[in-house]
């Protein structure tokens, strides 16, 4: 079968490196890719918002399932568009990515389906005066979200109540998100420490892929701003047996058994964004895709075909299933560009990524392009090594002793991922 990826990052480069393990992978195309996805199949230049262009390149090319990466494709409805002119697509329908799309529609899932998470309210600017009388008088630190999408970047956590309402009328009267903060969800401040799980679904069975966390601010220490995400470690150390058994009771069985109740169509991977909280998970936010840099470790650690699940989830074939995992701990590590997350330069020569030859890591690019036989930086997020260790402490090590053989000017990465493991 030939198969279509669609993105440009960390993440699918990792899945176009497993994808094409697979026997059932005859050829992969990924749109439009970046230097490193080039290596496992021939990168395309393809809107991912132009549909009828992406259907005219997969009856050109006989593609017979595309694996979608970003949200916004999803959000959009790409995966219901290629339900109708016959094509699989692993990705949920447009009503079943408003789990991301929505925070609000996310939130009266869980209502309506009894699934642990914050308390909140939601307002737009109907109701603005309502939500400022209620930011007034709710405990500190508050949890403000834009409704829609805003690139990761529409969660703010607010420690004061004059902070809240400043923030709370940049999103919705001054439109600091877009169309994506016109409506704003308040939550209460859940204190704890997260970890995100994953699940892939064919809408009525379900398999469980390694955890991973993630860690989104750009300093040691885990200062700084959000970012996109400068590493993460597999497996999660806190999350023992008696958590994820939790986890499934709780969260994930009923998430599954709610969307086929309402019968919404949902064939694709579900990213759970948890806390725990006094031993008890809670849902942050749901991802209707998988996260990045989070696949770039836990695809390293998945034994299975993922071709093969691909395909049966698009049979609803999932039932039964068992996942086979690799025992080892799992880091990545992203170096970025000088100035991420705030302005940076492209078009850096990266150089000494022939260097990187131990057994024990893999080189993902998330943010490149090949130009005359050359490597440039191409983003913000600009590559990422992830190593195999016995544990943290020695998968670290690797990945940094890897980039260290790795140049580009104004490289910076972090030194302290999976810090609270060591």
């Amino acid at each position: 079968m030939n198969f279509l990826l669609l993105g440009s990052g960390g993440r699918e480069h990792a899945f176009a490196w497993k994808i094409t393990q697979s026997p059932l992978c005859s050829h992969l195309f990924i749109a439009p890719g970046n230097a490193g996805t080039a290596q496992y199949g021939t990168n395309v230049s393809l809107s991912l918002g132009d549909f009828e262009s992406i259907q005219r390149f997969c009856t050109e090319n006989n593609v017979g399932m595309i694996v979608v990466g970003p949200e916004e494709p999803l959000v959009k409805g790409i995966a219901d568009f290629f339900e109708s002119v016959g094509i699989a697509v692993i990705g949920p329908s447009q009503q079943g990515a408003q789990l991301e799309g929505s925070k609000a529609f996310a939130k009266q899932f869980m209502q309506r389906h009894n699934i642990p998470t914050a308390n909140y309210r939601e307002f737009n600017a109907s109701n603005y005066q309502d939500g400022v009388a209620y930011l007034q008088q709710h405990s500190l630190p508050i949890v403000i979200k834009a409704d829609g999408l805003a690139a990761g970047k529409g969660v703010v956590i607010c420690q004061y109540a004059g902070e809240a309402i400043a923030e709370f009328e940049l999103m919705i009267q001054q439109s600091k998100f877009g169309d994506a903060s016109k409506k704003v969800v308040i939550e209460e401040f859940l204190d704890g420490i997260e970890l995100s799980v994953f699940v892939l679904t064919d809408g009525k069975d379900y398999v469980l892929l390694p955890e991973a966390k993630d860690y989104k601010r750009v300093g040691e220490g885990d200062k700084g701003p959000n970012t996109g995400g400068m590493g993460a470690v597999s497996p999660v150390a806190f999350a023992d047996e008696q958590f994820m058994r939790k986890v499934e009771e709780k969260i994930i069985r009923p998430t599954i058994n709610g969307l086929h109740s309402e019968n919404i169509n949902y064939k694709g991977f579900i990213f759970f964004g948890l806390i725990k909280v006094n031993n008890e998970p809670f849902v942050i936010e749901y991802n209707c895709r998988m996260g990045d840099p989070e696949t770039e470790v836990v695809l390293p650690r998945l034994k299975n075909d993922l071709a093969e699940l691909f395909k049966a989830t698009s049979e609803q074939k999932l039932g039964g299933m068992q996942i086979d995992h690799d025992p080892r701990t799992t880091c990545t590590i992203m170096a970025v560009s000088g100035g991420y997350p705030g302005q940076y330069e492209k078009d850096k020569i990266i150089e000494g990524l022939a260097n990187v030859n131990d057994d024990h890591c893999i080189v993902f690019h998330a943010g490149t392009k090949a130009v005359e036989g050359q490597v440039l930086t191409n983003g913000g997020r600009v590559l990422c090594v992830t190593a195999y260790g016995n544990d943290v402490q020695e998968a670290l090590r690797r990945s940094r002793t890897a980039l260290d053989k790795i140049h580009f000017d104004e490289m910076y990465y972090r030194k302290d991922i999976g810090y609270e493991f060591i």
